[in-house]
């Protein structure tokens, strides 16, 4: 069972028994796994005597457990194992006994509070006799419409429906009417009323010897499906056995003999109406094969009888010879009808009717001849579901009419995986039905599901391949035999769609090229690329024109070294709806109690910034989508934007420092919060810087690194993907991308740098303002004693842009002590975050071994800076926890 299986059955178990809190079904799971026992069918039977003990009714448990193992139900000695464990443990069964109780009461309840009440309406008289009979015979007729199984006819037509709903274009052929509406032709007993003719003697008034001549007469036509003149058949209703009613005159010691020879006649009418029914094409080719083998042993049964009639016309027949004479026969046929029974009720095709013949060959180890016999049927019946499985495995092809092999196409569209996010293509489109894998082939399911999928790609690419090991694959004791050619054809088909990945589509080529954009490893393509477009991104999302950026876009790449990248043209430009926070907000959010509020939560009014929209989108053709789905393109767009805005919070912090500089030669009335400015931007840098090289060069190249080493070694697409897909999950783990609660923390921190280099801009435009009124001033007052109109239309003008400035940054001008107030506020909030952010570091970094992390840290906190902070914290928060 793999892992997710078994999460989801400890969850849906959580869930029933009402189980809240605790540590979680992990720990459940970690118990499962390193407890797990091999092989239960071993004690299976103690296991089945020791339900039986602690059951009330032993009887009915023992035989209703005789019912489902003859319907092959799978699984069913591992629950009776699992159930004897739990008699074992009582507190577990005084809990479970609790929980029944109480979930009994709720059912209760909740029916009480919707059941309609009815009233019998009372009467003084008494029911009449007549009226009791008929209310007895309604009751009944309702009784036996319940019981009665369905008709093969609508059975036939169920199935009918159910595959020419699944394949339209290839419906299932079918017999003529007069195959069904002639019960002449199948063999079986007829059910006639009988012929009205001369009184017939009662056998028991003749002679002994002629009483046995009479019966061995009988008894041939009966063995042969036809109802003699003193034993008859009894219609049978669904799948009950044949019955015989023998005439009660009959002497009671040639009476016991009939009754030994009558169960091969009902084992042939069991045997009969099997292949009649399965030998259907609705059945599937399985049962077809079945049928047709049963008909062949049928065959050799038929002779024998026709042999012993010869002999009873020659007078060389005596019911003792016939008893001696059948013996041989009478293993064969009661092993077919069980097994006919078996299919019958278990309603098997395909890969079930395969295991059940399977198990029925290994359980009659003991003896020879009983599993000569299932062997051979197993054999003749596997030829069919084996042709299906060659073809999926040396070619690649499914051709399944009637729904009977383990592999199941669905249709789904490759272009998909390009547009939906939630598209499973590779999990999807082919996948495992379980009731339909053959026993002997379950511990090879994935493998045969793989190599098909492989080999299926590289058809899917117009290329037509065929395993070069293929051989016929025939059913043995041996399974080692098919197994071997089954991982001959998986090793091909692996080697066969990885090279092809590797070589011809260059699949590292490419995903280095994704690597050069989305992971911001071409420096020198993002500074010309930011530079170009920072004016057009400042812009509201909804004003931005897509094809200006792309044009900028191709611009950059042109003129940078992603020149020279092949694959450059795939690199796209996309405006998302949401801010990268907010996005991975709610990816985190996913099956967590803040999820609906976060789905319903009501959106912000501001609009996004073409910059807090922005993203890069690449162009993946199949089969490279396998791997670079809409999902991994996902991940590497949430890294980018991260980064993204990352680079542009440092070029704003950059910029302030451009601007200060400037802003020295004007005169300050207040050096000492300017310095405090200049000092407080000098540490948000640094942050900036390092987290950025943190994130570049401490996670994403070295995990990098790793995933291609491994792509190197990978044996087949399913390691590739795996890697890939471990590569982008580290990536976003180390750069703090699922932790909600470090990826608030850290938004806050980048949205404080962002409003302190607002604040620093407005401070530098105040400055120019204050600077450019006193130049003017300076100059109306040396320009006073100038007549010459040219210079006063000029000194005009000059006021005129200083007043136009002036309008524009009014704002702007604030006294030197709100300006010294707020960096204040600025610094204390930073601090704040920043101590906060290292504090939640050293908590995950110690507690979840997230040990990459801890380098963060080291590089924020190279000189001790914040250590003995981070230590008092530390000791605050233990004394909390021990109080």
């Amino acid at each position: 069972m793999s892992e997710f299986r078994i999460h989801h059955d400890v969850n849906e178990l959580l869930g029933l028994l009402n189980v809240r809190g605790g540590d979680g079904a992990e720990v459940y799971i970690d118990l499962l796994q390193k407890n797990r026992t091999a092989y239960v069918t071993t004690t299976a039977h103690s296991a089945k005597v020791k339900m039986a003990e602690h059951s009330k009714t032993p009887e009915d448990f023992l035989r209703k457990y005789d019912e489902l193992k003859s319907k092959n139900v799978r699984n069913l000695d591992p629950l009776v194992y699992l159930l004897s464990k739990l008699t074992e443990d009582k507190e577990t069964l005084k809990f479970l006994q609790q929980n029944a109780k109480e979930r009994s009461e709720m059912s209760a309840n909740a029916a009480s509070g919707t059941t309609t009440s009815y009233n019998i309406p009372t009467t003084s008289s008494k029911m009449s006799m007549q009226e009791l009979e008929e209310l007895r015979k309604k009751l009944g007729n309702v009784t036996a419409s319940s019981n009665v199984p369905q008709s093969s006819e609508v059975i036939r037509k169920m199935l009918r429906d159910r595959h020419n709903k699944k394949n339209p274009t290839q419906p299932n052929p079918v017999f003529p009417n007069w195959v069904y509406d002639r019960p002449a032709l199948i063999g079986d007993f007829i059910t006639s009323p009988t012929p009205v003719g001369d009184p017939v003697v009662a056998i028991g008034t003749m002679p002994l010897a002629a009483q046995e001549q009479a019966l061995v007469e009988d008894l041939l036509y009966v063995l042969i499906g036809v109802d003699g003149r003193d034993i008859t058949a009894q219609p049978v209703l669904g799948r009950q056995s044949r019955s015989f009613i023998v005439d009660p005159s009959l002497d009671m010691s040639i009476k016991e003999l009939v009754n030994r020879i009558l169960p091969v006649a009902s084992c042939y009418s069991t045997i009969t109406r099997f292949t009649e029914e399965k030998s259907s094409f609705e059945y599937g080719q399985v049962n077809h094969a079945l049928t047709a083998a049963m008909r062949t042993l049928m065959k050799e049964y038929l002779i024998l009888v026709t042999q012993l009639e010869h002999l009873h016309r020659q007078g060389m027949l005596s019911l003792q010879k016939l008893w001696f004479y059948i013996q041989p026969t009478m293993r064969t046929m009661e092993i077919l009808a069980s097994i006919a029974t078996s299919v019958d009720k278990g309603e098997c095709m395909g890969g079930s009717t395969l295991s059940l013949l399977h198990d029925r060959t290994f359980n009659y180890t003991g003896d020879s001849q009983a599993q000569e016999l299932c062997l051979y049927l197993t054999k003749a019946a596997s030829v069919p579901y084996f042709e299906i499985l060659e073809k999926w495995i040396y070619r690649g092809i499914i051709k399944d009419p009637y729904s009977e092999f383990m592999v199941e196409e669905h249709e789904l569209q490759k272009e998909k995986i390009q547009e939906d996010y939630n598209d499973k293509y590779w999990d999807q489109r082919y996948t495992i039905v379980q009731h339909r894998i053959p026993s002997f082939l379950q511990k090879m399911a994935d493998k045969i599901l793989n190599t098909g999928k492989y080999l299926n790609v590289v058809r899917e690419c117009g290329r037509d391949v065929t395993c070069p090991d293929a051989k016929e694959v025939l059913y043995t004791l041996k399974e080692r035999a098919y197994v071997e050619q089954i991982e001959k054809a998986y090793y091909y088909a692996s080697k066969v769609l990885l090279d092809f990945l590797m070589e011809e589509k260059e699949l590292v080529s490419r995903l280095r090229s994704i690597k050069h954009y989305f992971l911001m490893d071409k420096g020198d393509f993002f500074v010309h690329f930011m530079d170009l477009t920072e004016e057009e991104l400042k812009k509201p999302v909804d004003d931005i024109i897509p094809p200006r950026l792309e044009a900028l876009l191709e611009l950059a790449l042109r003129m940078s070294t992603a020149n020279t990248d092949p694959f450059k043209d795939d690199l796209k430009i996309d405006l998302m709806p949401h801010d990268v926070i907010t996005q991975l907000l709610r990816v985190l959010a996913i099956d967590t109690k803040q999820e609906k509020a976060i789905i319903n939560a009501e959106p912000t009014e501001v609009s996004l910034s073409g910059l807090e929209a922005f993203s890069f989108d690449y162009i993946v053709k199949w089969p490279l989508s396998l791997i670079i789905n809409r999902k991994a393109l996902t991940r590497y767009q949430m890294l980018f934007r991260h980064m993204f805005y990352c680079k542009h919070v440092e070029r704003l912090l950059c910029n302030v420092w451009i601007s200060n500089k400037a802003a020295k030669q004007y005169s300050l009335h207040s050096a000492k919060w300017f310095a405090a400015a200049f000092a407080l931007r000098q540490r948000m840098l640094n942050f900036v810087q390092n987290i950025q090289y943190y994130m570049m060069f401490e996670v994403n190249e070295p995990t990098w690194h790793i995933m291609e080493n491994n792509l190197k070694s990978a044996s087949n697409i399913d390691d590739v993907l795996c890697h890939h897909t471990s590569f982008l999950d580290n990536c976003l783990k180390d750069c703090m991308l699922t932790n909600p609660e470090l990826l608030r923390i850290f938004s806050k921190l980048m949205s404080v740098c962002v409003m302190f280099t607002n604040c620093m801009q407005r401070f530098t435009h105040s400055m120019r303002v204050d600077s450019e009124m006193k130049r003017l001033t300076l100059e109306h007052g040396t320009m006073e004693g100038s007549s010459a109109s040219a210079e006063r239309t000029e000194e005009a003008e000059k006021k005129r842009l200083a007043s136009k400035f002036l309008a524009e940054h009014v704002d702007a001008l604030q006294s030197d002590s709100g300006f010294e107030a707020t960096i204040s506020k600025f610094d204390s909030n930073f601090s704040t975050l920043l101590l906060e952010l290292l504090d939640k570091l050293s908590i995950y970094s110690t507690n979840d071994c997230e040990h990459s992390m801890i380098n963060i840290i080291y590089r924020l906190d190279f000189n001790g800076f914040y250590t003995e902070r981070l230590e008092r914290m530390a000791i605050e928060r233990s004394q909390k926890t021990a109080a």
